[in-house]
């Protein structure tokens, strides 16, 4: 008798670990590469999304800045919003497409414009595909986002008659700026905070962060799951190669308490850069959402003394 029930038990031991096996299996396969490229997944939507914490360098919102919402077509035919802030003085010293962080959106942008116009830039605030109000479903991280870029230099010049066009990206939107600026000459310059270098890399470390051990083996396969879901190459998605073909001015930013995107991998992307006219900022205690606010008043001014230089 004892025997039989062990028998039984042993059974359903195996079967149920043979199910949690075939379950995770196909987590694994199917879904937790969502979790990386899908930005309009329902659960993915669930994620807290990033916020930067910001620096306070408009008060008050001026009611006499010009602004205007943009309905832009991209190189695959999805349509991307955009809110062009104009130069608020009687002149432009140029046009500054800001690009934002994963799951973020074009409205965390708006008093850098405020701020950008009162100091005589315009601004292109950018939703990236999949995110904001622009249409699309997945993530690339550059691979496309840096084409979208184009469409948008092409839809300002063309449309709106803007030129010297500069970049100003946070995180993921660092990622694709130095990929666009690698890819289109046409960008005159460029902010870049926080971002990493190679996509593989910076998937693992989030899995390291997260799980609280690393197995690149196991993250490597969700990258490539994630880019043939996403329809990418996982490959092209490495802002430090496109480093190598930037010559325009940049300054290259980063906290050094960043624990999400790793001062080294800044550094790594500013040693490739070509560029003759090319800074590299530490912003001292700064973490991977409040650069803005840690840097304050100072990192602005050198930000601004920066874009005046252009």
């Amino acid at each position: 008798m004892n025997n039989t029930f062990k028998t039984k038990k042993i059974k359903i031991i195996k079967r149920a670990f043979l199910i949690l096996l075939i379950i995770g299996l196909l987590f694994t396969h199917f879904f937790a590469p969502r979790l990386i490229t899908e930005i309009r997944n329902p659960v993915v939507n669930l994620i807290k999304r990033n916020k930067v914490k910001d620096f306070d360098i408009s008060s008050n919102i001026d009611n006499n800045i010009k602004r205007k919402d943009l309905k832009i077509s991209a190189f695959d035919g999805i349509t991307l919003s955009a809110r062009l802030t104009f130069s608020s003085l009687d002149f432009s010293k140029g046009t500054i497409i800001l690009l934002h962080g994963i799951r973020s959106n074009k409205e965390a942008f708006f008093d850098l414009s405020t701020y950008l116009a009162q100091n005589g830039f315009n601004s292109v605030a950018l939703d990236s595909r999949a995110h904001g109000q622009s249409q699309g479903q997945f993530c690339t991280f550059g691979v496309n986002e840096k084409k979208d870029v184009k469409s948008v230099i092409d839809y300002l010049i063309k449309k709106e008659n803007l030129t010297h066009i500069g970049i100003w990206g946070q995180s993921l939107g660092g990622a694709i700026g130095l990929q666009a600026m690698g890819f289109d000459k046409r960008i005159k310059f460029g902010i870049i905070e926080s971002t990493f270098s190679d996509f593989k890399t910076i998937v693992n470390d989030y899995f390291q962060l997260h799980a609280g051990f690393s197995f690149q083996p196991f993250s490597n396969y969700l990258v490539e799951r994630a880019g043939s879901i996403g329809n990418f190459d996982v490959n092209d998605a490495k802002p430090i190669v496109y480093c190598e073909n930037i010559t325009q001015p940049i300054l290259i930013v980063h906290g050094n308490k960043d624990n999400r995107i790793k001062i080294a991998y800044g550094k790594e992307n500013y040693s490739k850069i070509k560029s003759a006219n090319k800074e590299f900022l530490e912003v001292n205690n700064a973490n991977h959402l409040n650069v803005w606010k840690t840097g304050g008043e100072k990192y602005f001014n050198k930000v601004l003394s920066f874009l005046n230089a252009q």
